[in-house]
C-alpha cells in the first residue's frame, strides 16, 4: 500500500468531483501503464499507486472513510464514518501529527492477521493482508471497412466496465488483418484492493471489398479485357485502392490469368515500413453474341493463325 496521499497521487484537490477523479485517473493510467513504458523501471510502481488511489477515491463509501481515517480506512468497521470513534487519539487524516495511529490501536485490539473481522476481499497475503488483484479483461469485436483495415484510422466503441457504459476511441493500425486483436491497456474492469484494471481486447473484422482482395500485404484485382486487347495488346485504365485510376499496358498475346504488377500500391507492412504491390489479374472475356461478320472474321483468324492451346499439355 502506498504511503502517499491518494489525492496527491492523482493530482486533484480534496474537493474534486467523482468525474474529475475518474478523468485524472484515466489520464495518468494511460501515461504510466507498464505496457506503454517498457523502458521505464518506475512505471509499474507508479501505475500501482495510481490504481490504488483510484480504487479508493473512485468509490464514494471508501472515499468517505479515507477522508476521515486516512490510509487506515479499510480497517474501520462500517458505520464508523459518522464520527471518529478514535477521535481522542488522532483519527488519521493523511499528514496527522498525532502520537498514536489508528493502525496502532486496531492492530492491538483486533489484530492484523487473516482472522481480523475487517479483513479484505482480495485473499490473504503475507502477514494475513489481502492482496491486490487485477481487474478482468473485456472482450469485444468491431467491424471496419476494407479501406480502414488497409490504411488504418480512428474507431469508437462502447464497453461496460465497473457497471458503467464507457465510450472508447482507439486507433486501428494500418495493415490490420481480419480476425486480429487490439489490446486497450487499462481500460477493462477495475482492479481490487489497489490492483490494476484489466484490458479491453478488441477483435477486428474487416469487411470484404467489392473488387479488391488481400493476399498478405499485396492487393489483387481481376480486370476483364477483350480478346482483341489480349491478342494485340492495349493500354487500359485500372483502379487502385487509394490513388485513383492508373494506365496499365497489356502486352500483346496476354492470356487469361496473366498478372501485371503495380509496385508499392498494396498494403503497408509496419514491420518494414514498405508497401506491398497491387497485382492486376487479366481475365480474357469472349463475346456472348456474334453477328455473321464477326463469326466470319474469327473463322478466318483460325485459318491464318491456327493454334491448339492444349497441344502437348497432358502428354
Amino acid at each position: 500500500m502506498s504511503s502517499r496521499d491518494y489525492y496527491e497521487i492523482l493530482g486533484v484537490p480534496r474537493s474534486s468531483s467523482a468525474d474529475e477523479i475518474r478523468k485524472a485517473y484515466k489520464k495518468l493510467a494511460r501515461k504510466y501503464h507498464p505496457d506503454a513504458n517498457a523502458d521505464n523501471p518506475d512505471s509499474q510502481r507508479l501505475f500501482a499507486e495510481i490504481t490504488e488511489a483510484h480504487e479508493v477515491l473512485g468509490d464514494s463509501d471508501k472515499r468517505q472513510k479515507y477522508d476521515q481515517f486516512g490510509h487506515n480506512w479499510n480497517r474501520v468497521p462500517d458505520g464508523a464514518t459518522g464520527g471518529n470513534p478514535f477521535g481522542g487519539f488522532g483519527g488519521g487524516r493523511p499528514g496527522s501529527s498525532s502520537g498514536f495511529s489508528l493502525d496502532d490501536i486496531l492492530g492491538g485490539v483486533f489484530g492484523g492477521g487473516a482472522g481480523s473481522p475487517f479483513g479484505g476481499h482480495g485473499g490473504p497475503g503475507p502477514g494475513g493482508r489481502p492482496q491486490a488483484k487485477k481487474g478482468e479483461d473485456v472482450r469485444t469485436s468491431v467491424r471496419v471497412p476494407f479501406l480502414v483495415g488497409v490504411k488504418g484510422g480512428e474507431h469508437e466503441l462502447t464497453v461496460r466496465t465497473g457497471g458503467k457504459a464507457e465510450r472508447l476511441t482507439f486507433r486501428i493500425p494500418s495493415g490490420m488483418e481480419s480476425g486480429k486483436s487490439i489490446r486497450l491497456a487499462g481500460q477493462g474492469h477495475p482492479g481490487q484492493l489497489g490492483g490494476p484494471p484489466g484490458d479491453v481486447l478488441v477483435t477486428v473484422e474487416v469487411t470484404p471489398h467489392p473488387y479488391f482482395r488481400r493476399d498478405g500485404f499485396n492487393l489483387v484485382l481481376d480486370v476483364p479485357v477483350s480478346v482483341t486487347e489480349a491478342a494485340l495488346g492495349a493500354k487500359i485504365e485500372v483502379p487502385t485502392l487509394t490513388e485513383g485510376t492508373v494506365i496499365v499496358s497489356v502486352p500483346p498475346g496476354t492470356s487469361s490469368g496473366g498478372k501485371l504488377r503495380l509496385r508499392g500500391k498494396g498494403v503497408m507492412n509496419r514491420a518494414t515500413g514498405n508497401c506491398g504491390d497491387q497485382f492486376v489479374v487479366i481475365k480474357v472475356t469472349v463475346p456472348r453474341k456474334l453477328n455473321d461478320e464477326a463469326r466470319e472474321l474469327l473463322q478466318r483468324l483460325d485459318e491464318v493463325a491456327p493454334e491448339n492451346p492444349r497441344a502437348g499439355l497432358w502428354s
